[in-house]
């Protein structure tokens, strides 16, 4: 791998009509993360000295996401072809010298790997002006055509409204991924006219003007995966669909069980332990780790959450951001966790909700329990000691503290704390009037006879 400097531009410039969407194309996400920072994460890996985003309408959604990772964004306005969109970087790189790659950030999955050998068979004793990702898809449709030799060097590019019909049955397609020296990029680019079929100034045309000069370039071919673009939703669903498909092979792999790998839903970030075993209809989304030995049960949804070695979660729960679930701890059916921490062997079996708590190992949180953590302007914290019981439908009115091993009655509503090993009761006195029942349906039952 080269050591010069490394620069990203890429190609954020289309409307993304067919989106029909206020959000910006490449900020849909794919895995709960947007398209484009999916491709910046893989950019980043090769630790890349300058980034730029070509941005068109919606500019200031890219700007304030890409920001704050260091990355550059200028504008192509007007939008006169992909070539015409490269150029609009000059001036932010300018005095930089080294190698670039261009990317498209509808074209999320290209990955770190390809990008480090678009650099190196730039680098090749060959030295070719160009390295060009090329593909193989099933349908190659109105994708630019490759004419290659065996050796990888490039005859001929063409984009398909320009192409042959010789040429349009070539099946080796162009990306439009590209890896240029700065020194060559530029003054390629000064040269590409738009004499096409469409009137656009064409980014492959600096491959046939460097063939002209007596410079050859040379293509890579990738999966077509690493290849795929979006420019519908229909496109998005499909590339999330493959990505789902590939990262619940990789969980397998790792060892973890997923009894209907089609039914389980992974964020870009999901982190699972080996021998966990994953029900059908699980939901994770950003920021979840898991360790090992957990079961997650069907319909579950969580986020932003830690679940400890051996404990168990749902059916029917869901994880908040701030969810700590410990050891052998167990979240069960209809309970929601946000922002609190259960302890080793703490349990919440039936229709819960804890937010904003602190529950000591060992601790029993009874059906219908409740921490009432909001008054409709703050929120306040319940602390639950280690070994304490809490009585079905109860509510734990926050700030408040159940102390170690105290019992809290069912059906209690605690507004103070409650000191270790106490019982708690706060509820109505319970009262009898013998015969009343009776003597009630007894006059209900000749009010409704006089009334019909």
């Amino acid at each position: 791998m080269t050591t010069r400097p490394l620069a990203a531009v890429i190609l954020a410039a289309g409307k993304g009509t067919r989106m029909k969407s206020d959000l910006h194309k490449v900020l849909h996400p794919i895995a709960g993360r947007p398209m484009l920072l999916h491709l910046l994460a893989a950019v980043d890996e090769l630790g890349p000295a300058r980034k730029v985003v070509i941005a068109g309408s919606l500019k200031e959604q890219v700007e304030a996401v890409v920001a704050p990772l260091g990355a550059d964004v200028v504008v192509q306005d007007p939008q006169h072809g992909t070539a015409h969109a490269v150029r609009q970087a000059e001036a932010a790189l300018a005095g930089f010298e080294g190698d670039v790659l261009i990317l498209y950030g509808d074209v999320p999955f290209v990955s770190a790997e390809t990008m480090r050998k678009m650099i190196e068979r730039l680098h090749a004793p060959d030295a070719p002006a160009a390295t060009v990702v090329a593909f193989r898809p099933q349908d190659p449709w109105r994708y630019g055509r490759i004419v290659a030799g065996p050796d990888g060097i490039i005859e001929k590019m063409v984009e398909w409204k320009d192409a042959s019909e010789e040429e349009r049955r070539i099946d080796l397609c162009n990306s439009g991924m590209m890896a240029v020296r700065s020194v060559d990029l530029w003054p390629l680019l000064a040269r590409v006219g738009n004499d096409n079929a469409a009137g656009e100034y064409y980014l492959p045309d600096i491959v046939m003007i460097a063939r002209d000069d007596g410079r050859s370039s040379a293509v890579i071919e990738v999966s077509p995966y690493e290849c795929a673009g979006v420019n519908t939703r229909d496109e998005l669903a499909e590339l999330e669909w493959r990505w789902q498909v590939i990262r619940g092979a990789e969980m397998m792999m790792d060892g973890v069980t997923l009894i209907d790998p089609r039914n389980v839903w992974f964020a870009y970030d999901t982190k699972i332990g080996r021998d966990t075993i994953i029900e059908p209809n699980v939901f994770f989304g950003p920021g979840v780790t898991i360790g090992s030995g957990v079961r997650i049960r069907a319909f579950s949804h969580l986020e932003g959450a830690t679940v400890a070695d051996g404990a168990q979660i749902g059916p029917f729960a869901r994880l908040r951001p701030g969810a700590e679930i410990g050891e052998e701890a167990r979240v069960g059916n209809f309970v929601e966790v946000k922002k609190a921490a259960l302890g080793k062997g703490a349990k919440a079996n039936h229709l819960a909700y804890l937010g904003d708590a602190e529950i000591g190992a060992g601790a029993n949180i009874g059906a219908g329990t409740i921490t009432c953590n909001y008054d409709g302007f703050f929120k306040y914290r319940t602390v639950i000691g280690a070994g304490a019981f809490i009585g079905s439908n109860s509510a734990l009115v926050a700030p408040v503290t159940i102390g170690k091993g105290a019992l809290v009655a069912a059906g209690s509503v605690i507004v103070r704390d409650v000191a270790p090993d106490a019982i708690a009761l706060a509820r109505g006195e319970q009262t009898e009037k013998p015969g009343l029942a009776k003597r009630f349906r007894d006059a209900m039952t000749t009010k409704k006879k006089k009334q019909a």
